[in-house]
């Protein structure tokens, strides 16, 4: 019976699915591996199901006494795992799209409304115990129906909130996408992304991993006074410092679901109530993170049974 190692404390049925058919060790603590924990995991176990934050560096796959040929991947991004290392040594390695499409969709339209609406600054003040009642001008945020919508990188996420905010809310829809993208709804694809930026009432990020500080001080700075920011691709795609140089004029608001060095976070950007930050919650919807589990073991077992992987990367 080959061995398989779960990094995290996965959903119940993802672990009773895998106990089922091998056997399972259960790493039950919430903290990723560090490389040379990766490294060891390498060498003991035929497979392993990660996740995000699991340091699947080029030295532990290029060990003599590596024992894993199989990766499966709690998630979308896999920016975690070298990938070129993995390839050269021969491991697999799969990851969960579709699963997250909505989810994620989701996560980004409530950061909207959140930011839009103020809705986390209101929270606070509530729980303060300082709000004192209703004011015909207290707390005056944006409206969002009938705002333009720009989004970063039009894959099924990015298309997935195109659908809501266009059906949703009357939302104009543009998009910026690396190469030319033909898309269901109804949007209209723009040149560069300091076009959309500076075109966009309300801006979303939905591109892959790989894409470091993509949105920079100087795409930041296109745009309008009032705009909104929302963040759910990958913490460094975005340039925190740069951001937080935004904030902190008041210029803009933010929408965060995801940081640069989750889960640090500078003291600086806690501080802007211009900002909403949420802990990573895309994907945090049990039947997604079960599906999601799933996935990943399909993809193993997909291996053991010398099959082609269904969400191979």
């Amino acid at each position: 019976m080959k061995r398989v190692l779960l990094t995290r404390t996965f959903p119940q049925a993802t672990v009773q699915a895998a106990a089922a058919r091998y056997a399972v060790t259960t790493r039950d603590v919430d903290v990723p591996l560090t490389a040379a924990e990766a490294a060891a995991a390498m060498r003991d176990y035929d497979a392993i199901l990660c996740s995000i934050g699991d340091q699947f560096d080029a030295a532990s796959f290029a060990q003599d006494d590596r024992r894993c040929q199989m990766i499966g991947n709690f998630g979308v991004g896999f920016n975690h795992i070298d990938m070129e290392a993995a390839r050269a040594a021969g491991v697999m390695v799969s990851n969960t799209p579709d699963v997250v499409t909505d989810a994620t969709a989701d996560i980004a339209m409530t950061l909207i409304l959140m930011t839009c609406r103020r809705a986390g600054e209101g929270e606070r003040l509530v729980r303060s115990g300082e709000w004192d009642g209703w004011k015909p001008t207290q707390m005056l945020g944006a409206h969002v129906t009938g705002k333009r919508l720009g989004i970063i990188g039009m894959g099924r996420i990015g298309q997935a909130v195109a659908r809501r905010g266009h059906y949703g809310f009357d939302m104009p829809v543009i998009y910026f996408n690396r190469s030319e993208k033909a898309v269901d709804v109804p949007a209209r694809q723009v040149p560069d992304l300091h076009s959309l930026m500076s075109q966009s009432d309300i801006i979303v990020i939905t591109v892959p991993g790989g894409n470091t500080h993509l949105i920079d001080a100087d795409a930041l700075a296109q745009m309008q006074d009032g705009a909104v920011l929302v963040n759910v691709a990958r913490g460094d795609v975005l340039d925190e410092d740069a951001l937080i140089a935004e904030l902190q004029t008041g210029r803009i608001r933010a929408g965060l679901d995801v940081y640069a060095r989750e889960p640090e976070m500078s003291d600086a950007l806690k501080a802007c109530e211009n900002a909403v930050l949420l802990p990573h919650l895309g994907t945090a919807a049990l039947e997604v993170r079960e599906a999601m589990g799933q996935m990943a073991l399909d993809n193993i077992i997909a291996w053991d049974e010398g099959r082609r992987l269904p969400q191979q990367v």
